[in-house]
């Protein structure tokens, strides 16, 4: 019985310590062209491969737009159902928009290409984000890890 209750209760604070051991190591936002996801196996035939990649798009057939490269670091086990919101004030509108980007996020440190596409980012390559909020959820909507932009963090003036 002891002997089940140590394996039970190291695999439950396993599963707790999952959300506290994410973390969100760097973010790089910038523009992209179609051509930049080009692989050579796209040559012969094959399909590009997002999965394999971590890229995930608001208009998955677009692949231009402004991209989001997102450097997570997982220390405990995979997690199923995450998404990652993002909220961002651009160039073209004045209040922020938020997207969301479901994916799992594996054990390790993995990057993951967060792609504004399509018609939401009509911008030109040197259009910038303005401000910007990104945080991985859970799936039942626990926050597991948050970083934003200077900007972002900068007080409304009355």
């Amino acid at each position: 019985m002891r002997v089940f209750l140590t394996v039970l209760f190291a695999f439950v604070g396993a599963s707790i310590c999952s959300a506290a051991d994410l973390s969100i190591v760097r973010v790089w936002p910038g523009y992209r062209t179609a051509e930049s996801f080009e692989r050579i196996s796209e040559y012969f035939g094959k399909n590009e491969e997002p999965a394999a990649q971590h890229i995930v798009r608001t208009q998955p057939s677009e692949r231009t737009g402004y991209y989001f490269l997102v450097r997570l670091k997982n220390e405990n086990t995979e997690i199923t159902g995450a998404h990652f919101e993002l909220q961002i004030v651009t160039p073209f509108a004045t209040l922020p928009k938020t997207f969301t980007f479901d994916s799992s996020i594996p054990h390790g440190s993995h990057a993951f290409q967060l792609g504004l596409t399509g018609a939401d980012w009509p911008g030109k390559p040197k259009d910038e984000a303005i401000a910007w909020q990104l945080r991985v959820l859970s799936s039942d909507g626990t926050e597991l890890s948050r970083t934003q932009s200077f900007l972002w963090s900068q007080p409304e003036k009355k």
